[in-house]
């Protein structure tokens, strides 16, 4: 199954009925799992995609190169070859798409310059994608896309029409999203769609990013993460459009995943589906209250109620029901 046909599989269980995710704890089930999911300290900004039985999970880990685990129920993740490398180093926010040409494209995001080739000076970031004959790579050719731009998402529609959806840094931190020819080539200019305009999006920085397209029936929702990823208040929100490239309306009870007492800067996720069905949520949560980037990955349901809002319940160190 490609991530694309999975994304379907999501929406047909999405519209099974409302709080999917309580396929969660079947009854006298004894399996759980406890967060950190992985045991790699520093992991962040995670992807997973599913195929031919096999979850594949990428990360933001040291800015090297991508490493990659699998999984054949969430909970238990093996390492595997790292699938990626860049000498420019800072590889950011994996993100893996399976297309109908039988090949996988791995969008990066990775150091290209410093403008004003001063030591001084900010690194520029781009979004690139390379190219894989299988979800485990090795992935090659690389293409820088766009720049200065970080987290890009690759979303392909029930009509077969993809979109890249990425972050443009020209002016600050907002998301925007693309149509394209095929999974290396735009086929327009970039829409904006959403950028940092509530308070809680501005709590440490002005900041909305690390998009994820998830669509459930006729509607589509642009899931993001606001606030900087280095502090605390990092947290998920979502918009909704009845088009991909929207209009998007915020949805009012925002953030859906949010820090608690114990619980710190959860955001930058993945959406999939779980091996008994229901949506699962991959994403980082920092170790502590500080501002610093000591982040571990995350796992934990979500689900649609029957008005069409989203959930999520979050936890840390408990054991959980397992997917």
């Amino acid at each position: 199954m490609s991530p694309r046909t999975q994304s379907l599989r999501c929406r047909i269980v999405a519209l099974l009925g409302a709080g999917v995710a309580s396929t969660c704890g079947l009854a006298g089930d004894t399996r759980t799992y406890r967060n950190p999911i992985v045991d790699a300290p520093g992991a962040a900004d995670p992807c997973v995609v599913f195929h031919r039985g096999v979850y594949h999970l990428y990360a933001t880990l040291g800015g090297e190169s991508y490493p990659h685990w699998t999984s054949t129920d969430l909970v238990h993740w093996v390492r595997q070859a790292d699938c990626y490398r860049d000498p420019r180093g800072g590889l950011w926010a994996p993100d893996v798409y399976g297309h109908s040409d039988g090949r996988w494209y791995l969008y990066y995001t990775v150091n290209r310059s410093r403008p004003t080739g001063t030591s001084r000076a900010p690194v520029e970031k781009c979004v690139g994608v390379a190219v894989g004959e299988a979800p485990e790579g090795p992935f090659g050719n690389p293409k820088d896309l766009v720049w200065p731009a970080i987290d890009a998402h690759a979303f392909r529609d029930d009509d077969g029409r993809l979109y890249l959806y990425y972050v443009d840094r020209r002016k600050g931190f907002r998301i925007v999203g693309r149509p394209m020819i095929d999974p290396v080539t735009f086929a327009g200019e970039p829409v904006e769609l959403i950028r940092p305009d509530q308070a809680w999006e501005r709590t440490h920085g002005a900041v909305t990013e690390g998009p994820w397209m998830l669509k459930i029936g006729a509607t589509y929702y642009l899931m993001y993460s606001g606030s900087g990823a280095d502090g605390p208040d990092y947290a998920i929100g979502y918009a909704t459009a009845t088009s991909p490239l929207g209009p998007f309306r915020k949805y009012a009870g925002n953030p859906i995943a949010r820090r608690r007492d114990g619980l710190y800067g959860p955001g930058h996720h993945c959406v999939v589906v779980g091996p008994r069905g229901g949506f699962w949520m991959l994403y980082h949560q920092k170790e502590d209250e500080g501002i610093n980037w000591k982040r571990f990955l995350a796992l934990d349901p979500l689900w649609v109620d029957d008005t069409g809002e989203l959930h999520t319940r979050l936890s840390r160190g408990t054991d959980e029901p397992a997917p």
